[in-house]
């Protein structure tokens, strides 16, 4: 990876590279010996479960639903609803997880780099406190690699949030719960028992320390491979028992995953023209014509500098509102513990974006959607004006700070050839891949060629979201100064704030930073020679045009999603007041 794009205290690391060099039934059989919190009781799966059910909280919750029912039978109920939710983790099936993957990644990928100084933070919290872990959700793949790579380097495995879906997968149900997942219906609606048996379930787990827990605050897989506004109720979840007092302080531990090529590229583009997703998902996707032939470059795993719940929520909260009740009645939590946890959520989402790579093939897919849809379908760009380019945008995007992933002088030529998918490369030209089978021996139906050829530029737009985190705020003060055709910057700011408000469910502000973030915005413009910037005043200087001209592009889409762009640019201060 090059050096110069990367913060210079990380040092990653291809975990990869260490199993080619080993047999998958060494690794798998090799001693685990991992070092658990230090607070935590020795419990079995069956000791957890009993905890639960046994707990004063669930008690006191099954002698409220009980109408019409005996205690009994609303206690049956609840242990039903206990074992279809609950993990059951085994080392064995942990060490037939791990000869598993090691297969499986060394096939599909060509390197798995993991930062060793988050790991090695992490290892060291983990003794320490409760630990949350919480990655970005690009992949199935996100499931599986960081329990992988915990076992790989004797860190205590985590019990894994996932979706009721998967337990319903022939085989992959099992070996999942049994390798630390635990299953959430998506529609639990106003079951106050499913509510209350998954609530204590889970503060069970961060209250004993009995495992790291890992779940993604984004709630679902991202089809776009955006960043989602995060879902709040797992978050609110695990924080409670320190809100209460029951344990001393809990440690986040936002995780960024960054794949050169993400495995169900196409499958996503699918979902998002409304073709149904497989029934089985993950043995579908694997079933998939070619997927372990195919090449899907690398994969960055960045483990975030571990978070202290204690001192960021320090001041957020109003602890008496916690000591007036007792810790096993259920509390709805107050207004303002409301918004420290959307506060905190925003954050490690935020955190998770800042700590991804940005892949070489995220700078081309944004100057692609850019070109004219003829120019890519007939005559073809130009293979210097795209290598120009991207190395032009690769310039500004290390100005604004972000992590890129170049690994050496022939990135192009690789990047697009790991790409064949969406590009081809003939005669010195780009095209966008119209047929997959070249072979074919009828031609494709109109019907299937716009259905082609839509999969192929949605593949292109979410390469492209992998790398927008970087550009929205310059972007949007570049618009900011393209509609008002104003210099002052407090003008600049209020339509700032406009545009902030209205992306609010598109992008991830953090709650409260509108200020930083505008300063934020005129000095990444400034430092790249777009702006310069004053204390009253943003001038436009002639040498940023370019840089203005792209990000306005790179946003366009977005503004016209929203149907703004027609009314924008003469009414605009009607609708900011309104």
């Amino acid at each position: 990876i090059s050096t110069a794009s990367l913060k210079d205290d990380e040092e990653f690391t291809d975990i990869l590279e260490e199993r080619r060099r080993t047999t998958d039934l060494g690794y798998a059989l090799r001693t685990f010996n991992p070092q658990p919190y230090k607070g935590a009781p020795t419990l079995s799966t069956s000791d957890l479960n009993k905890a639960v059910l046994e707990s004063q909280y669930l008690c006191f919750i099954i002698k409220e639903v009980k109408t019409g029912s005996s205690v009994e039978k609303v206690k049956e109920d609840a242990s039903v609803i206990l074992k279809e939710m609950s993990h059951n983790l085994q080392l064995g099936f942990i060490r037939l997880m791990g000869y598993t993957l090691n297969k499986v990644f060394k096939r599909l990928y060509r390197s798995i780099y993991v930062n060793m100084e988050g790991l090695n933070m992490l290892k060291q919290a983990i003794q320490e406190s409760p630990v949350i872990l919480i990655p970005n959700h690009r992949s199935y793949v996100d499931f599986l690699i960081i329990s992988y790579i915990l076992f790989t380097y004797d860190i205590p495995v985590p019990v894994i949030a996932a979706g009721i879906r998967l337990a319903d997968v022939t085989i992959i149900g099992g070996i999942l719960r049994r390798s630390g997942a635990f299953y959430i219906r998506r529609a639990i609606g106003s079951d106050k028992l499913y509510w209350a048996v998954l609530l204590e379930y889970v503060q069970t787990i961060v209250r004993t320390g009995y495992a790291p827990l890992e779940f993604y605050v984004e709630g679902f897989r991202s089809r776009t491979l955006k960043s989602l506004v995060p879902k709040l109720g797992m978050m609110d979840m695990v924080l409670e028992p320190y809100f209460k007092g029951e344990v001393f302080d809990i440690t986040l531990v936002p995780i960024s995953i960054s794949y050169d090529r993400v495995l169900e590229e196409s499958l996503l583009a699918l979902e998002l023209l409304g073709v149904p997703r497989p029934q089985e998902s993950i043995t579908g996707l694997f079933k998939a014509s070619g997927v372990l032939q195919d090449d899907y470059g690398c994969m960055h795993v960045n483990f975030g500098r571990p978070l202290s719940a204690r001192q960021l929520c320090e001041g957020k909260i109003n602890w008496s509102e916690y000591n007036l009740i007792p810790r096993n009645l259920p509390q709805r939590p107050t207004a303002e513990t409301q918004d420290c946890v959307n506060w905190l959520a925003h954050l490690i989402v935020r955190t998770q974006e800042e700590g991804s790579l940005i892949s070489p093939w995220s700078l081309v897919a944004c100057l692609l959607l850019q070109t004219p849809f003829t120019t890519l379908t007939e005559e073809g760009l130009q293979w210097h004006q795209l290598t120009e380019k991207t190395l032009w945008l690769r310039k500004l995007v290390l100005d604004f700070g972000a992590r890129l992933n170049w690994p050496d002088s022939e990135v192009m030529s690789s990047t697009v050839a790991l790409h064949h998918s969406i590009v081809h490369h003939k005669e010195n030209r780009i095209y966008l891949v119209q047929d997959e089978d070249p072979a074919r021996q009828d031609p494709l139906s109109p019907e299937e060629g716009v259905m082609r050829m839509a999969v192929v530029v949605l593949m292109l737009v979410s390469y492209r979201n992998q790398a927008l985190h970087v550009f929205v705020r310059p972007g949007i003060l570049a618009i900011a100064i393209h509609i008002t055709k104003s210099t002052r910057k407090d003008e600049l700011f209020n339509f700032f704030c406009f545009l902030r408000d209205v992306f609010s469910d598109e992008f991830i502000f953090i709650p409260g930073r509108a200020a930083q973030d505008f300063e934020e915005a005129c000095s990444l413009l400034q430092k790249c020679g777009a702006v310069h910037t004053s204390q009253q005043e943003v001038t436009v200087l002639e040498t940023g045009l370019e840089v203005l001209s792209f990000l306005q592009k790179l946003l366009q889409p977005f503004l016209d999603s929203y149907q703004f762009n027609s009314t924008l640019s003469n009414n605009h201060i009607i609708l900011f007041h309104h």
